[in-house]
């Protein structure tokens, strides 16, 4: 059996726009934001809806951390790395239920965005680059 030529151009096209549009589906979905890492404003519960997220600058310079709000209750929060020191920095995030959640390194006037959904405790938020913790890259926060 010969299939024509004009069927199997038209199944591969039909092919390739559903795994273009598949891919711009994913790429929306993913974030963006405009920041390194992160969505930005929002984060997607389980439930499929979206929900909003409280935006907390982290300045970082060398060495400390400093932050936008010193006050956190329970909910979701989208952390904004600003590198404004002049080495490349990162922001880590432990504490309950959030293990090791960091941003990719950035360079001097660089920013990333981290979004997590803090419970009631103590949070630790860091610089990861090595040493930069140590050295005072850490803030201790606490939700509740």
């Amino acid at each position: 059996m010969t299939i024509p030529a004009h069927t199997t151009r038209t199944a591969l096209r039909a092919t390739a726009v559903g795994f273009g549009a598949a891919l711009a589906l994913t790429a929306c979905s993913n974030g963006g934001g405009g920041y390194a890492h992160g969505s930005g404003a929002s984060a997607s519960a389980g439930t499929g809806r979206t929900v909003s997220a409280v935006k907390v600058t982290v300045t970082e310079t060398e060495f400390a951390l400093k932050l936008s709000r010193s006050s956190f209750a329970p909910g979701t929060y989208t952390f904004v790395a600003d590198d404004a020191g002049h080495i490349t920095h990162a922001l880590s995030v432990d504490g309950p239920g959030v293990r090791d959640a960091r941003t990719p390194d950035i360079g001097k006037g660089q920013k990333a965005a981290l979004t997590v959904t803090l419970k009631k405790g103590t949070y630790d938020l860091y610089c990861p680059v090595d040493g930069h913790r140590q050295l005072g890259m850490e803030q201790h926060i606490h939700v509740g």
